[in-house]
């Protein structure tokens, strides 16, 4: 795979979180970079294949044609249209929106750049159970689990490991939440949707942000069972830079690295016994809502990685809790 000096192409609804800090720091590195925005595509075009034996893109925006093959890499996050809140209606405005967010995919599959990242790379995070075999390969504990639509059987599971928790086996965004006596005339409906259950595990929550081979982590002090929602349970979620052993995220990078991912966040908790278990690898991380200084530094950091380097960008100012690069 070629990875050169070119434009950084960012893809997906700009003005969302994650995206718009890459496109602040690509700015602030002065790093030319051109975003394919998911609001405005009904007066853009886009063409890709293979020509001559090579692949080729190209993208008008509107006013200009950009040849998307001259770009040094990507970040994307695409998201299916029935998710835009101002998403085509009309029978043309939607296989328009359609089309080219087909051909965009397709074409950030198979270009010779970094991206981050390709929907391939990211599929072990659409089962649970299979992402979590990988994980155990790197040489994290995992939770002990149980994928079931049997309600006897996650009943057994819950005497078994006292707490335990419960949520989507599936890429599918979920909300943690410790299952209860209160859950149990619920369990019939499992034999639906089957369900993942997890023996829960006591520590203190990390979110590892890794990026090429370099590692930025986040401690989440939290009393709540998933803290992105602390709030609804009443608590607080204290988060702030810090830094992991050195084969810690070691293995972090490792198990990106393995999964093909360029961008990547890793969910570990600290077990009061010293070990490290990893819940999930996320193939498309909001970085962007965890503390506002490491987020600047992961921006920063895939902004240079996607590029290949540049005089200005090498200069960044080093995160005072950054790893080293593996």
């Amino acid at each position: 795979m070629s990875v050169g000096k070119g434009p950084v192409l960012v893809c997906g609804v700009a003005s969302e979180s994650p995206l718009a800090m890459a496109i602040e720091a690509a700015e602030r590195l002065g790093v030319d970079c051109q975003v394919i925005d998911q609001r405005r595509l009904a007066t853009q075009d886009i063409e890709a294949g293979v020509r001559g034996g090579r692949l080729f893109a190209r993208w008008w925006n509107g006013a200009a044609a950009l040849d998307l093959t001259r770009c040094g890499g990507a970040y994307t996050r695409v998201v299916p249209a029935s998710l835009l809140r101002d998403a085509p209606r009309d029978p043309q405005g939607v296989l328009h929106h359609h089309y080219f967010v087909d051909a965009l995919n397709a074409w950030l599959e198979a270009a010779p750049l970094r991206v981050a990242n390709r929907m391939a790379a990211g599929m072990s995070n659409a089962s649970k159970p299979w992402q979590a075999q990988l994980i155990r390969r790197a040489g994290f504990a995992t939770p002990e689990s149980l994928l079931s639509n049997d309600p006897d059987a996650v009943r057994a599971f819950r005497r078994a490991h006292g707490r335990v928790v419960f949520k989507s086996a599936s890429g599918v965004r979920s909300i943690v939440t410790t299952l209860t006596d209160a859950h149990d005339a619920e369990l019939q409906r499992i034999r639906a949707l089957p369900t993942l259950f997890q023996a829960f595990v006591p520590g203190v929550n990390y979110r590892v942000h890794v990026v090429g081979g370099q590692v930025f982590c986040t401690r989440v002090d939290s009393d709540a069972t998933d803290y992105r929602y602390a709030s609804r349970e009443g608590v607080e979620a204290r988060m702030q830079a810090d830094r992991l052993p050195p084969d810690v995220a070691r293995r972090c990078v490792e198990l990106a690295r393995g999964m093909g991912l360029e961008l990547a966040g890793v969910d570990l908790k600290l077990r009061p016994d010293g070990e490290y278990v990893c819940f999930e690898v996320n193939p498309s991380p909001a970085y962007s809502c965890f503390d506002r200084e490491s987020a600047e530094a992961v921006a920063e950091a895939l902004v240079i990685h996607l590029y290949g380097g540049s005089r200005r960008a090498s200069h960044r100012k080093r995160h005072p809790l950054e790893s080293a690069p593996a």
